[in-house]
């Protein structure tokens, strides 16, 4: 078998065919790059693992070519499996092995196929996700499926990056009887249903950017769809603020309906009502910080101005007395 895998999120199924006996003859990930303040080279989690574990690792540029293509053949592996890697497969590549190239994908296909299937079921208001195993062929996740774990229900406070580790490790326990029972002969591939296909796509950076004439709710899920990357993110002065945790404020977040008189402990009396503020408008009331949106109030919970650390609102707004009335997104 050869593993091809980078992030964290690969590391469980490579322990797991470990812990399982499958023998690993090659680890292929992405190669050592620089991160950090002082631009150190530095490996994936997956090498990192692998080489602890004493095997061969591979960090070619391209998977594309003579040498790429030699270079796995002389591995005679029955089987690749194939988890987060970074990179598509060529044809010659997935032709290679007898058994097919096994991939874990963190949602229930045929719904969700493509790059970002997590940020777009958080996006989506999903009820439900899952993982699937399947086989990869030359398009975007449409191979036979092999298994699927039971629906995992959502309740509206994941964040993708939690979500994505949680549904990644469901593969990796899901990985070695899978791969037996292919080895084996007895688990048949299925054809996916083409008429229930979604497809998601890359999520870019300038995606993180809030549009306040959204509403709330969408907002909030942004929240945590882009964690950890993009992020939310909206500016304050001119400068970058990200918004790392928030919530739709109850009865539309009109100061009436929450208690007391929006002025008598804070900067002023409140907007009155969505048709007075305008989406982006920074309301501060009962030491807690709200924002109007095309529809709904949002408070923000937590936040990062740029070039500070993450802070509650509270302390946003102890450390910005001019807060209450500012317009974000300007």
């Amino acid at each position: 078998m050869v593993f091809f895998g980078s992030p964290e999120d690969a590391v469980p199924a490579l322990v797991s065919l470990l812990d399982a006996g499958q023998n690993v003859a090659a680890v292929y990930t992405r190669p050592d790059r620089e991160a950090g303040r002082s631009r150190r080279s530095r490996p994936t989690p997956v090498r990192v693992a692998a080489e602890s574990r004493g095997l061969r690792v591979e960090t070619p540029k391209s998977l594309r070519g003579e040498a790429a293509r030699q270079g796995l053949a002389e591995l005679m592996a029955d089987i690749f499996v194939v988890v987060a890697y970074g990179r598509i497969l060529p044809p010659e590549v997935l032709a290679a092995p007898r058994l097919g190239v096994v991939n874990i994908h963190p949602s229930l296909l045929p719904r969700h196929r493509g790059p970002s299937p997590v940020a777009t079921a958080i996006l989506e208001h999903d009820a439900e996700t899952g993982v699937t195993l399947m086989l990869l062929d030359e398009g975007i996740d449409s191979g036979p499926l092999l298994a699927q774990s039971d629906p995992v229900r959502l309740d509206g406070t994941e964040r993708a990056g939690e979500l994505t580790a949680r549904l990644f490790a469901m593969g990796a326990e899901m990985l070695p009887a899978t791969l037996a029972g292919l080895a084996a002969g007895t688990l048949t591939p299925q054809p996916q249903d083409e008429s229930a296909v979604t497809v998601t796509r890359l999520i870019e950076k300038e995606d993180g950017r809030v549009d306040w004439s959204r509403s709330a709710a969408e907002i909030e899920r942004m929240t945590r769809a882009f964690d950890p990357w993009p992020g939310a993110f909206t500016s304050l002065g001119g400068k970058n603020l990200k918004i790392i945790a928030a919530a739709v404020a109850l009865d539309g977040g009109d100061p009436a309906k929450q208690g007391g008189d929006a002025g008598a402990a804070d900067e002023g009396a409140a907007p009155r009502g969505r048709d007075v503020a305008a989406p982006g408008t920074v309301t501060v009331r009962d030491r807690r910080l709200f924002a109007a949106t095309g529809e709904g109030e949002l408070e923000l919970l937590t936040a990062q101005p740029e070039g500070r650390r993450p802070m509650t609102a509270r302390d946003l707004i102890n450390g910005a007395p001019g807060l209450h009335g500012s317009l974000l997104g300007r």
